[in-house]
């Protein structure tokens, strides 16, 4: 039996989390191990239960979902975060993903899909829809200079490349016949040299500066 992918919910809306709960009790392959009411609470039972995918409502009271989302980074918690959010505006959007999350989907997503997303993002993969990757890039664009791509290595740029195509750390290794190890090493060198925060955004540079995997 493949790893279960343990899932925490995060939501102020009882029938929401209740609705996404039952969407996955279904998989073999996934486990939801708590749920918060809250930014804030979900930041702290992030901690308590180190789930490998966090489904984070934006709009929550106190502490809401994109607040969570940099205070989860702060505290460097591993678990990759799935927007789950009733709201199509890239004014909201946009703001989550730069913040750290893997991706988004919408609460009236179909139960199959959903479980799909979340495999992905624990996969290591980033869920952009076009029209917000365009969004995100016009932003990278404004914020990053193509001439700090010159300071990367030739192996990093391939691995850049490859997180361009959407490859999780494992793909990588197997593509470029290297270890999982090594291949974080390249992705933090990859960060730090190009001035980013995450995957999300390195998969952005590499697709407006043309690097191709």
């Amino acid at each position: 039996m493949a790893d279960v992918i343990r899932v925490l919910l995060v939501d102020d809306h009882q029938v929401v989390r209740r609705g996404l709960r039952t969407f996955l009790e279904v998989q073999d392959d996934i486990e939801v191990v708590g749920e918060a009411a809250d930014g804030a609470e979900g930041v702290e039972r992030a901690q308590e239960l180190s789930p490998d995918v966090v489904l984070m409502d934006i709009k929550m009271p106190g502490l809401d979902g994109v607040a969570a989302l940099r205070r989860l980074r702060e505290l460097d918690n591993p678990a990759r975060v799935l927007i789950v959010t009733s709201f199509t505006e890239q004014r909201t959007v946009v703001p989550a993903l730069r913040a750290g999350a893997a991706g988004y989907v919408y609460k009236d997503v179909d139960p199959d899909a959903l479980a799909t997303a979340i495999r992905s993002v624990h996969a290591g993969h980033v869920l952009l829809q076009p029209e917000v990757a365009g969004a995100l890039l016009s932003q990278e664009e404004a914020n990053t200079g193509q001439g700090r791509g010159g300071s990367l290595t030739e192996r990093e740029r391939e691995v850049l490349g490859l997180i361009a195509d959407g490859r999780s750390n494992r793909e990588i290794a197997r593509a470029l016949v290297l270890s999982e190890k090594t291949v974080k090493t390249h992705v933090s060198n990859i960060l730090m040299k190009l001035d980013l925060a995450d995957r999300t955004q390195a998969a952005l540079w590499a697709v407006r500066h043309g690097v191709a995997g």
